[in-house]
């Protein structure tokens, strides 16, 4: 097939799945869908049709914090060994609270919960990972502090095929079901922030005192509300100090850090939890506490956590 002929081909394809007469079915479900599931097909272009399913529910992420760092230290058969642990485990934290897991790339895994009890089913899941992870993994995996990052949301999410029809040994390769939807992004975001320090700059002045006495200079950074703020009402264009020996200042930056916690979780999820288990551990102790995030295209609370199970350390 000549380069031209691919462009037509593929040009073809397009205008007839985006052609108003393909039809796009859906139906929406309690639980979580599997491949083979004969409601979930691939685009017909014969027949113009595809089938999708809708899940409200809650989705979760896992991975491992520092994992390019963590590659540059190991050996390669033992980072083999770290990865096959990590993975294995956060399967069995997920089927052991009913969770699905349906997507591992590298070293994240995606859990879909059914949508009864999901709240509850994916913050204990979060919790049992989060405790295997610094009290198990941590403790055998040697000269490195091995950390994960867990995020949950929830919402409505779009399941539909991805890829295409192959066959033969590569055939695994070219498909997958795709989880279209806010939930799974940012479940996905908060994993990146949980259990990170995030360093960043604010605009800052930095401001010299002069003591005439001793010749000595004193400089603080300062940020540029407090600064103002020490300044007094004048009339003139010169700037009045209040203090004495204030003589010079420039602008300039202060670098700050924050560490967010290993879990981190929608408010919708949050609150979902306080509504259907009002009096578990989690709320009555506040086991997770609103945070200061900012999350890209989300726009509500983030709550987050450093839960775990205290059997994890009798072991």
């Amino acid at each position: 097939m000549s380069l031209k002929d691919f462009f037509e081909a593929i040009d073809d394809e397009v205008s007839s799945v985006l052609d108003s007469s393909f039809e796009i079915e859906i139906i929406d479900t309690k639980f979580v869908p599997n491949f083979d599931d004969p409601n979930i097909t691939y685009d017909n272009l014969d027949t113009k049709k595809k089938k999708c399913k809708r899940l409200e529910s809650c989705v979760l992420y896992v991975d491992i914090r520092d994992s390019v760092k963590l590659s540059a230290e190991k050996q390669p058969k033992t980072l083999a060994k770290v990865y096959s642990s990590f993975v294995r485990s956060m399967i069995a934290c997920a089927r052991y609270y009913d969770g699905h897991v349906r997507n591992i790339i590298g070293d994240r895994v995606m859990v879909v919960f059914d949508q009864h009890d999901c709240f509850k089913k994916a913050v204990d899941t979060a919790t049992l990972m989060n405790s295997v992870c610094q009290h198990i993994l941590n403790v055998h995996i040697k000269s490195t502090e091995f950390k994960c990052g867990i995020g949950i949301d929830y919402g409505k999410m779009l399941i539909t095929k991805g890829g295409a029809i192959r066959q033969g040994s590569e055939k695994e390769f070219y498909r997958s079901l795709v989880w279209l939807g806010k939930p799974a992004n940012i479940a996905s975001r908060l994993t990146d922030l949980a259990h990170k320090t995030e360093s960043f700059d604010t605009p800052a002045i930095h401001q010299g005192n002069y003591y005439p006495f001793t010749a000595v200079w004193n400089w603080e950074s300062k940020p540029y509300e407090q600064f103002i703020n020490e300044l007094e009402s004048t009339n003139s264009r010169m700037l009045k100090h209040k203090e004495e020996y204030f003589y010079t200042f420039f602008k300039t930056t202060i670098t700050n850090t924050k560490s967010h916690s290993p879990i981190l979780m929608t408010k919708a999820v949050y609150d979902g939890l306080k509504k259907e288990h009002p009096n578990c551990a989690y709320i009555e102790k506040d086991l997770f506490r609103k945070k200061e995030i900012t999350v890209r295209d989300y726009s509500g609370d983030v709550y987050g956590g450093d839960a775990y199970f205290p059997d994890v350390k009798e072991i």
